[in-house]
């Protein structure tokens, strides 16, 4: 088992405040262009990166990550970069896994909810059919999938890093369907966990520690470190 396991959701993306605002105003496009792998962080994304790099600082040297693991998408890997530069550590260099990636949305990629209206009109009859757990869109994949991957990605974590303090930064999804993975929870216990927990804050933190060879929960979408919005 690893030591710890601290889940880190990116800073504050482009894609966090056009989408939002385009959604309210009903468009059909947001104001930039691309693949969702190289949405950027916001200047307020890169200020709460650096906010956790500061919060990185202020642990004791026997409480500091050894293993650091992003996901590939760019959002992530520069959260890690400015945090680990703002931490003035010299900390550990980061690989990168792509089962740790944003929830893939296939054809639905980066469209506003018009868009997607008007584009698959059928998609929200079958998304309400199938339910929110298996619904996956064209292309895409499930929440059902993402289990699946992060499954595979502590397993391997387990065997590799055992006896490791781990810092994972990645996605809002990763961050909440990885408490399904490690508590074992079934869908409605996830739902419940967003009702309870709210939607996964950017530079949030969630910790796991282990406790006589099981991970569990110290803290979950934690912002104390992270300066008044």
């Amino acid at each position: 088992m690893v030591a710890e396991l601290i889940l880190v959701r990116h800073g504050q993306s482009l894609a966090n405040v056009a989408f939002p605002a385009a959604d309210a105003a009903g468009l059909l496009e947001v104001e930039f262009s691309g693949r969702d792998s190289e949405v950027p962080l916001t200047p307020a994304g890169e200020e709460q990166a650096a906010a956790l790099g500061r919060w990185i600082a202020t642990l004791p040297p026997e409480n500091r990550p050894q293993v650091v693991i992003t996901s590939p998408y760019l959002r992530a890997r520069e959260t890690w970069r400015i945090a680990a530069e703002a931490s003035g550590l010299d900390l550990p260099e980061p690989s990168t896994d792509n089962r740790l990636v944003d929830r893939l949305m296939g054809e639905l990629e980066l469209l506003t909810r018009a868009a997607v209206a008007a584009r698959f009109p059928g998609e929200a009859d079958r998304r309400a059919e199938v339910g929110e757990y298996e619904y996956a869109p064209p292309a895409g994949e499930s929440f059902a999938d993402i289990r699946v991957r992060l499954a595979s990605f502590l397993d391997d974590l387990r065997r590799e890093q055992n006896g490791k303090r781990v810092v994972v930064v990645a996605h809002d999804s990763i961050v909440l369907m990885m408490r399904a993975v490690v508590e074992d929870l079934d869908w409605d216990k996830v739902l419940a966990v967003e009702a309870e927990s709210g939607y996964v804050r950017n530079a949030s933190i969630s910790r796991f520690a282990d406790q006589d060879g099981r991970l569990t929960l110290d803290r979950y979408n934690v912002i104390d470190h992270l300066p008044p919005a």
